[in-house]
């Protein structure tokens, strides 16, 4: 049925008020960049205790990558964005000031498609740019930066994931209760987020129709019952409102959005299957997939995520033989390969595992998954020099892989080399958040290190980590 005039004529004048604020400067009531800085070191830290982000470092350089080039679509912004994964299964995504924007895993986990997650990501990009959380802070302030941050922290994470971080900020009494309410987004920030996320996409050149179809999942996990709304609805309000305007606007877009092309399904697919490896309860997935594979015995995909959410519970020899199965079916399947190496490495079957490996490395030279793997295999059969290279290989294409920072270390420590054992071993920590224990390891390193570039590097990052340190302290008693 076609809409009337006045409905349309409305949507045409919010679109127009989004695209207006993508130019006119920010309201001058904010807190400073400086402060929206400090308030989010803060606000981090409490991230960090709190959760556990989770280590693959594909999955945390895809969402990355989306967001990235959403980003792309703004101008020039006054500080960095970075984007995280939180291994949590409630349906969640949030971004702190300042532009550190988090998703979970369980909300990751429910999407089909890139364009969903774009959707997600656009919005939370927008609440950044329009700076929501900052402007209300102004009238804050009294309660304290670490109170704010606490305060802040249980607003973004929900009754779920921040009751301790806002139960701490209530028991302050009635002025931290009502900055706590003050900061919570209101149906107006919402809209806005959406409008100008909207935009966003579109100049990305994705389908904003990801974003209605993620917001109609988070609404249908209500179904389940009141101890099942995701966290999501309690930290963005009005998702009936948000879901109606949002049809409409693809509605009054059709044309438009037509033109645009659809992701590619192969990344995205690739990502899901890789996060098969780090749930933590896959029992209902595990049933799922093998549900799959019988109605099916031909889906290479399916057989590929059940051989992994099989090797998860370590039955590893059906998970090996589930990956053959599929393997037979695509045999130049470099990631395919890849996994069944992985999974013969972690079973024990290193000689099986390097052939493996070695084969996947063919079709895939660059990719650090394969490298390191191979490292992890020539470790074990106690080639160090090799190992060293592949892990100093995967750490050069891609420096956030945190595991080969671990095991280089192993290797170097067995080889004598302990500067650059315990230098490697901190960079771990460190990025793993472990303040301390990155501090005790790069003290290590400047024991033992004669080198005067190494000792400059070193003694760099040990004044990070005593920075992180003392702040946290300072935070603790705060």
């Amino acid at each position: 049925m076609q809409r009337p005039f006045w409905h349309s004529l409305i949507c045409w004048i919010l679109v127009a008020v989004a695209l207006t604020s993508l130019a006119v400067p920010r309201p001058g009531h904010a807190i400073t960049l400086g402060e929206e800085e400090e308030l989010s070191r803060q606000i981090m830290r409490i991230i960090f205790k709190r959760f556990e982000i989770l280590p693959d470092p594909y999955v945390a350089a895809y969402v990355s990558r989306i967001g990235q080039r959403i980003l792309a679509a703004l101008p020039e912004q006054p500080f960095r964005y970075h984007f995280y994964v939180i291994k949590d299964d409630s349906y969640n995504a949030f971004a702190t000031p300042a532009g550190h924007i988090f998703v979970h895993t369980g909300l990751l986990q429910a999407m089909d498609r890139e364009e969903e997650l774009a959707g997600i990501l656009a919005h939370e990009i927008a609440h950044v740019y329009c700076r929501h959380i900052s402007q209300k802070i102004e009238l804050s302030k009294k309660v304290g930066w670490a109170q704010l941050a606490g305060m802040a922290a249980g607003v973004l994470l929900g009754a779920a994931g921040g009751a301790a971080a806002l139960g701490g900020a209530l028991a302050m009494g009635s002025q931290a209760a009502g900055a706590t309410a003050q900061l919570a987004f209101s149906r107006e920030n919402e809209m806005q987020a959406d409008q100008v996320g909207l935009k966003l996409l579109t100049d990305a050149g994705y389908r904003s129709d990801g974003l209605v179809a993620i917001l109609r999942k988070i609404r249908g996990k209500q179904a389940w019952g009141k101890e099942q709304i995701p966290v999501y609805m309690m930290t963005h309000p009005a998702i009936e409102d948000r879901i109606v305007y949002t049809e409409n606007w693809v509605d009054d877009h059709t044309t438009e959005l037509k033109n645009l092309p659809a992701a590619d399904p192969a990344a995205f697919e690739r990502i899901q299957t890789r996060m098969i490896g780090e749930m933590d309860n896959v029992g209902p997935e595990l049933e799922k997939l093998a549900a799959a594979v019988q109605r099916d015995p031909a889906d290479v995909l399916s057989r590929h995520r059940y051989g992994l959410a099989l090797a998860r519970v370590n039955r590893w020899d059906e998970a090996v033989a589930e990956l053959q199965q599929a393997l037979a079916r695509r045999a130049f399947d470099g990631y395919l390969l890849r996994d069944l190496g992985k999974v013969l490495l972690l079973s024990g079957s290193l000689p099986q595992a390097q052939k493996a490996l070695e084969g996947a490395r063919l079709a895939l030279p660059d990719d650090p998954d394969c490298l390191f793997f191979l490292g992890r295999a020539q470790q074990e059969l106690g080639r160090a020099d090799e190992a060293v290279v592949l892990y100093q290989a995967v750490i050069q294409r891609m420096p956030e892989y945190r595991n080969a920072y671990f095991f280089l270390g192993q290797v170097l420590g067995r080889q004598g080399a302990i500067a650059e054992a315990h230098y490697n071993l901190g960079l771990y920590h460190l990025r793993g958040f472990d303040y301390k224990t990155a501090a005790v390891q790069f003290r290590q390193a400047l024991r033992n290190n004669p080198d005067p570039d190494r000792r400059e590097r070193v003694e760099q990052l040990l004044q990070k980590t005593e920075a992180e340190i003392k702040a946290e302290k300072k935070a603790l008693e705060g």
